[in-house]
C-alpha cells in the first residue's frame, strides 16, 4: 500500500491550518459552506484510510498474502502490523466518540422540543419570562425562535429587530445543520477541531451579516451585538453566540465593509477535502492490486 493511505491526515493538518485563515477573511456564508464540505469530506476519508490499515490486520488481506508466501511468492505486508493494530484503536475511539456526539445531539434536540411544548405550531417567537438572558434559533418544521424578557427588555426596538433577524437566519439557512456536520466531523477526525471553532464562528458572523442587510444599518447590528453581549456577560449567559471572545471580531467586522467573497481561496480549501477523498480511494485501488496480485 502506497503512501496516499497516510495522506487524509496531513490533509486534515492543512485544513486545520487554513480554517482560521479563510474564517478571518473571507465572506461567511462561502467560508462556512466550504469549510463544513471539506471537513466532511476529511473526516470521511481520514475514516476510511483507518478501515484500509485495520483490514490489513483484521480483515482478509493477511490470509491472502500468507497463503501467496506459502506458494513461493514475495508478497510483502500493505502495512507493519503495529501500524493495523493502532488503526484499530483508532477506530475504535472513532466509533465511540461519533456515538457520543450523537446522542449529545439528540440529546439536545429533545430538550429543544420541550421548550416549545405547549405553543402553537404557527407560533415562531416564544417569549419566556426570565431573568436570565437568552436568545436562540430552535431548528424544526417550523423552526422557532426563543427569547427571554431579560433579553427583550435589555435591547431598544430597533436592537430587537437585529436580533429577531440574526435568529431568523440560523433558521433560514440551517446554520445548525453546519455546525452539526463539523461536529461529526471532528469526532472522526478530532485533527479537524480547529475548523469546527472556525465554522460555529462563521455562522455567528453569517447571521450577523444576514441581520445587517435587513435592518439596513450595520451600525444599529453592531450595536445590538455589543449590548446583548454585555448583558448576557453580567449574566454569564450565553446570547446571540457570544460564549467566547470571539464577540469583539464580529462587533468590528460589522463596523466595516462585508469581507469579499475570495473564490479562490475557497475552492482551494473545497480542493483539499476532495483530495483527500481521491487519496483515500487510490489507496483502496493500491490495496485491492496488492491483494489480487497475490491471489494470481
Amino acid at each position: 500500500m502506497t503512501y496516499d493511505v497516510y495522506t487524509p491526515l496531513v490533509l486534515s493538518l492543512l485544513l486545520s491550518a487554513a480554517g482560521p485563515l479563510i474564517a478571518r477573511r473571507a465572506a461567511p456564508a462561502l467560508a462556512a459552506r466550504v469549510l463544513t464540505s471539506a471537513a466532511v469530506l476529511t473526516a470521511g476519508a481520514t475514516t476510511w484510510s483507518l478501515v484500509l490499515l485495520a483490514a490489513t490486520l483484521l480483515g482478509a488481506a493477511p490470509p491472502v498474502i500468507r497463503e501467496a508466501r506459502e506458494d513461493g511468492h514475495p508478497v510483502t505486508d500493505p502495512v507493519p502490523g503495529a501500524i493495523g493494530a493502532a488503526a484499530c484503536l483508532a477506530l475504535l475511539a472513532v466509533g465511540v466518540r461519533v456515538y457520543r456526539a450523537v446522542r449529545a445531539e439528540r440529546r439536545t434536540r429533545r430538550v429543544l422540543r420541550r421548550l416549545c411544548a405547549g405553543h402553537p405550531a404557527d407560533t415562531e417567537l416564544i417569549v419566556a419570562a426570565s431573568e436570565v438572558p437568552q436568545a436562540f434559533a430552535i431548528p424544526g418544521r417550523p423552526g422557532r425562535i426563543l427569547v427571554t424578557s431579560a433579553m427583550l427588555s435589555a435591547l431598544g426596538p430597533a436592537e430587537r429587530r437585529v436580533l429577531l433577524a440574526h435568529e431568523r437566519a440560523h433558521l433560514s439557512h440551517r446554520h445548525g445543520s453546519l455546525v452539526t456536520a463539523a461536529t461529526l466531523a471532528v469526532a472522526a477526525d478530532p485533527l479537524l477541531r480547529p475548523v469546527r471553532s472556525a465554522i460555529a464562528f462563521l455562522v455567528e458572523r453569517w447571521a450577523d451579516e444576514q441581520a445587517a442587510s435587513t435592518v439596513r444599518d450595520r451600525r444599529t447590528a453592531a450595536r445590538a451585538l455589543a449590548r446583548a453581549a454585555l448583558t448576557a456577560g453580567r449574566a454569564r449567559a450565553c446570547a446571540l453566540g457570544f460564549a467566547d471572545r470571539s464577540v469583539t471580531r464580529r462587533i468590528a467586522a460589522l463596523q466595516t465593509s462585508p469581507p469579499p467573497r475570495l473564490w479562490p481561496a475557497a475552492a482551494g480549501v473545497l480542493l483539499l477535502g476532495a483530495l483527500a477523498t481521491l487519496l483515500a480511494a487510490d489507496a483502496t485501488g493500491d490495496l485491492l492490486r496488492q491483494l489480487s496480485g497475490a491471489l494470481s
